[in-house]
């Protein structure tokens, strides 16, 4: 008996011996060829996680009755809404989607006010809005929300569950796909199953890794990284009450889940599907790269880590077809690609462009932006990059070292270089931000500020210099229009619309001074909307770019679901890609990442056909002879002249 046949064999079995929630016919039927399409995959991959496990075939009899209530509970909008996506597979390469990632009190302050919000994220021409942690978690420092204590109650202080779920709703129908986070690495130890473990429940101590063994816990940190050094060293915390180590990769209050166990698994399914119901059209997965460990491996991005994420995939093909996976891997760039699968995560963040777009505005060159991306930003057709300039969170110098070798840089003083231009320590720098998580031992760090601050602006407002408040805005202007042409999801971090510049309050908050984070976390005031009014105020002009390049982006297809070709110019300050439309239609973007003018051959032309162009962007026809100029941080984008010239 092949494997198809032991699956149909399973779930006929499994069906049979469980009791189904009262559906429709035609719903019935519906979930009935949803499970005969994927239930022989997700069988497959369960049976290579816990197929070796005596209860194997219970676990699997309780996942398939969750996974059929989670159907039951969805309500009929969604399940239209399931049929739609189906129709429209690739709706999120459109040209017309922009993206924004807000903290619901930050930006709005609770659901109810981010609701009436509505109207800004329509006159920006945002219509992917992702949803920061907004769950339960413990008081004070909770990894801003990244703590979950309870993942079907929201935070107090935003309001209540049918508040949020109303927010989808208003959401929904305003055209608006709602993105919230699956933080399901681990929770609080304030979540009830951490309680029932502390309190010496078996069942619940198996959700958990505890050791009573020092020697076992220093034989896994032997390989694995430290993600927080400054907060703790190793990936493990002591707990005086139990007189035991608990597994904690990021903090001590953050209890890693032990996917080893299927119990798990289809408890975490549960919640997953519980949000899915709310109405969102997307899930983060946080920490994806960390959730399988195995001794004497660096427990990050490891095969089977990739087989839970794909069997977490076929459970919302089940169930709630319409919600995507956007990864969060912020590891290896060739690591950070094999998460990228229709069946299994169908966006992706892109850290590696993130990461470079900043090193070249460092180094005034892109030799290393250009070789990474020619290696590394082509992806299935059927998935999409999710491309940022900032977030939450803070940069990280993720490039191949093997590549920069290439390209004549050396990794690990290259990131020196950048952390110390990015932190105001290396002289000449127009950058202002802040070390984050800097390691005694080696002296590494991340980088944290807003966009602004971090081009530039707030170091120039300072002087009182014009035209250095002129080369920063030059260079949010070029960093937003990559990240709006390239391909892929355009998303845009709270605050950085408005030119908002870093945030030093944290420091006297004892909840946030040991989190370099909160520096680009910015509350939103009245006033920082009211200065991009301001024509006088630098900031106006960024947010007026910006939503200049919004509109012209969501009128080009060729900017949506077509072909990125990342080009060679042979000139160091020169960034440049070809977008091809299946329709013939093509767009050249050329990028100077230098305060000084830059030319190129017109050669570059000859992959739309002509040189006979105009630059959409700039509003100009031009017939180039020689050379194309571009000024300081200047950018084109380039297509075929709609009239041949006379």
């Amino acid at each position: 008996m092949n494997g198809s046949e032991n699956s149909h064999k399973a779930l006929k079995q499994v069906m049979a011996s469980i009791e189904l929630p009262k559906l429709t016919k035609k719903d019935e039927k519906m979930l009935y060829q949803r499970l005969e399409r994927h239930f022989p995959a997700l069988f497959e991959l369960y049976y290579q996680l816990y197929g070796d496990r005596y209860d194997f075939f219970l676990h699997l009899q309780n996942l398939v009755t969750a996974l059929c209530n989670g159907f039951s509970e969805r309500s009929r909008k969604l399940k239209n809404k399931d049929l739609q996506r189906q129709e429209e597979p690739n709706w999120f390469r459109s040209e017309q989607l922009l993206g924004m990632a807000v903290y619901v009190d930050l930006f709005a302050g609770d659901f109810n006010k981010l609701k009436k919000k509505i109207p800004y994220f329509q006159s920006l021409g945002v219509n992917y809005v992702h949803l920061m942690p907004l769950y339960l978690a413990p008081e004070g420092n909770s990894d801003g929300g990244y703590a979950v204590s309870d993942y079907r109650k929201v935070d107090p202080k935003l309001g209540k569950e049918k508040d949020l779920k109303a927010l989808a709703n208003a959401f929904n129908e305003a055209g608006i796909a709602l993105v919230l986070d699956f933080v399901f690495n681990h929770t609080s130890d304030e979540h009830e199953w951490a309680l029932r473990a502390r309190s010496g429940q078996e069942e619940y101590q198996d959700f958990y890794y505890f050791f009573e063994d020092k020697n076992e816990v220093d034989e896994y940190n032997q390989t694995c990284r430290e993600i927080f050094p400054t907060v703790r060293r190793g990936s493990f915390t002591y707990l005086d009450d139990l007189e035991q180590w608990v597994w904690t990769t990021f903090n001590s209050f953050q209890w890693d889940l032990n996917y080893s166990n299927p119990a798990v698994f289809n408890a975490i399914t549960e919640e997953m599907l519980f949000l899915a119901n709310l109405g969102c059209d997307g899930l983060r997965l946080d920490a994806l790269a960390f959730i399988w460990k195995e001794k004497w491996t660096q427990c990050e991005s490891l095969p089977k880590a990739h087989t839970l994420i794909q069997a977490f995939n076929r459970c919302l093909q089940i169930t709630a077809p319409a919600v995507l996976f956007k990864s969060e891997a912020i590891v290896h760039p060739d690591e950070v690609a094999q998460y990228i699968d229709r069946d299994e995560c169908q966006l992706s963040y892109n850290p590696l462009m993130m990461a470079l777009m900043w090193e070249s505005l460092a180094t005034r060159e892109t030799k290393l932006l250009t070789a990474s991306l020619q290696k590394s930003f082509a992806i299935s057709p059927q998935c999409s990059w999710v491309n940022y300039i900032r977030c939450h969170d803070d940069i990280g110098w993720t490039f191949d070292d093997e590549i920069a070798h290439q390209v004549g840089i050396n990794g690990h003083d290259h990131r020196q270089f950048l952390n110390q231009f990015y932190t105001g320590k290396f002289e000449g720098s127009f950058a202002h931000g802040v070390p984050f998580q800097e390691n005694p031992q080696t002296g590494d760090c991340r980088v944290c500020g807003s966009l602004s601050s971090l081009c530039g602006l707030e170091n120039a407002m300072a002087a009182g210099s014009d035209r250095a408040v002129e080369l920063a805005v030059r260079r949010v202007r070029l960093l937003n229009s990559i990240n709006l042409s390239i391909g892929g999801i355009p998303l845009i971090y709270q605050g950085d619309e408005l030119g908002m510049l870093n945030d030093y309050s944290y420091q006297n908050d004892l909840t946030k001074s040991d989190d370099a984070r909160w520096v680009n976390r910015p509350r939103i005031t009245q006033e920082d909307e009211e200065c991009v009014s301001d024509t006088c105020d630098p900031r106006s002009r960024i947010h007026s770019d910006l939503r200049y390049l919004i509109a012209l982006r969501q009128h080009q297809p060729v900017l949506g679901e077509a072909e990125t070709e990342i080009l060679e110019t042979f000139r160091p300050h020169l960034f440049a890609y070809a977008r091809k439309h299946s329709n013939g239609e093509r767009l050249l973007a050329i990028c100077n990442f230098s305060e000084h003018r830059q030319e190129v051959p017109t050669s570059i032309c000859d992959i739309l056909g002509s040189r006979d162009v105009e630059d959409i962007l700039n509003q100009q026809k031009t017939s180039y002879q020689h050379n194309i100029i571009l000024d300081a941080y200047d950018v084109k984008w380039l297509k075929v002249a709609k009239k041949e010239f006379t």
